[in-house]
């Protein structure tokens, strides 16, 4: 019985049809590992004078539940009660002040970028002397100061925290931080930061991560798509964009689009341990040529179990003693051999081969280093 063979003549049709699905649907052509990893410029870079400006006061927290700062050890909440309560038309010049219900604090808070007077912001009190917790309490009339001195907002309200202290005579349970706090719109601004963003004839984009390459393209993605040679990288972080005739006194629109322009970042090739956690983290780009590692340890485990003796009298007399028993064992690591990574493996090939050795974060950090000072890892290592 003979079979038939089935017409190749209707499989590259079908063959062809499938790679035009592929392609309609944007399935990637590339294999998973070069697929491009594209980053709006919105989330690269930001506009150089819009920024986020730091504001700082110092103040009184009351109505504390006896967690308030100690009058004699912190002398600064007392001098600040008196004053506050001399404004107020209350004399306690020379009277004894034993409250526990005031902690002195400072409060911080962040200023947005073309924030309007009357609007409101959130700030974080923190306590600064001795007090034990702000719950309960509330903040009051307190002037939040730029770094030039001037007033920009005033904050007051009721403090929320995430912590709590509760104790008694034998124990004490504190969970979070009870003496710092938030409270949420609790500033109105008062002076607005001017910047007229509309009125600028050129603009300079800030770069969150410095780089020579991505600057460039950041730069190419703006030329294409305004039509013209506009945009400039000046240095790694900056990009100059001088403004087209067509976009003048309309600067938001020409922002918004160029923002959403996507773009490949570049990088260098790094390493960051931290050694205090054991955290490494490392960039795709990390290479490293051939080596061999091997990676052993001495340990000696000391171990102590003592024992009682009982004495072998038959008439009595003796006394039981304790007799020390250690036992002490040594590990040299022997059974470790060599590991081979190979020539310019990928940051995956280099994670395989480092976990075949089976060692931990703390070894791996001794490793890294060592392979670096070899010459064989094309990355730069960062200790934080």
């Amino acid at each position: 019985m003979t079979r038939q063979r089935p017409n190749s003549s209707l499989k590259r049709p079908v063959l062809a049809l499938r790679i035009a699905l592929a392609l309609i649907c944007g399935l990637p052509a590339l294999g998973p590992g070069q697929a491009l990893a594209l980053s709006r410029i919105k989330d690269l870079a930001q506009i150089e004078g819009v920024r986020q400006n730091q504001l700082v006061g110092y103040g009184l927290v009351v109505g504390l539940n006896g967690t308030g700062d100690t009058l004699n050890n912190a002398p600064f909440t007392k001098q600040s009660l008196t004053a506050m309560l001399e404004r107020l038309g209350v004399n306690t010049r020379g009277a004894t002040l034993r409250t526990a219900n005031v902690a002195a604090v400072m409060v911080t808070a962040g200023l947005p970028a073309f924030a309007t007077q009357g609007t409101r912001l959130d700030v974080t009190v923190s306590a600064l002397g001795d007090s034990k917790s702000l719950q309960g309490g509330t903040l009051l009339v307190t002037p939040l100061l730029g770094a030039d001195g001037e007033v920009y907002a005033v904050g007051q309200g009721s403090v929320a925290i995430a912590g709590f202290q509760a104790e008694g005579e034998a124990a004490k349970v504190t969970r979070g931080v009870p003496t710092v706090g938030r409270i949420a719109n609790g500033a109105i601004i008062e002076r607005e930061v001017e910047f007229k963003l509309n009125t600028q004839r050129g603009l300079r984009l800030s770069l969150r991560n410095p780089d020579l390459t991505t600057a460039k393209r950041v730069a190419a993605s703006i030329n294409d798509f305004l039509g013209a040679d506009t945009a400039e990288p000046t240095d790694p972080s900056t990009v100059a964009i001088q403004i087209p005739a067509k976009y003048k006194g309309n600067m938001i629109q020409m922002l918004t689009e160029i923002e959403q322009l996507r773009v490949e970042p570049d990088q260098t090739a790094r390493i960051v341990i931290d050694e205090r956690s054991g955290i490494i983290v490392m960039g795709r780009n990390v290479r490293v040529s051939q080596v061999a590692v091997a990676q052993g340890n001495l340990t000696v485990t000391i171990s102590e179990r003592p024992e009682v003796s009982q004495p072998d009298t038959p008439f009595g007399g003796g006394e039981a003693v304790v007799v020390p028993r250690t036992s002490v064992k040594v590990d040299t690591g022997d059974k470790n051999k060599l590991a081979l990574v190979g020539d310019g493996v990928s940051l995956r090939e280099v994670v395989d081969g480092l976990n075949a050795l089976g060692i931990g974060p703390r070894d791996l950090i001794s490793i890294l280093q060592a392979i670096k000072a070899s010459g064989a890892l094309q990355a730069d290592i960062e200790v934080m």
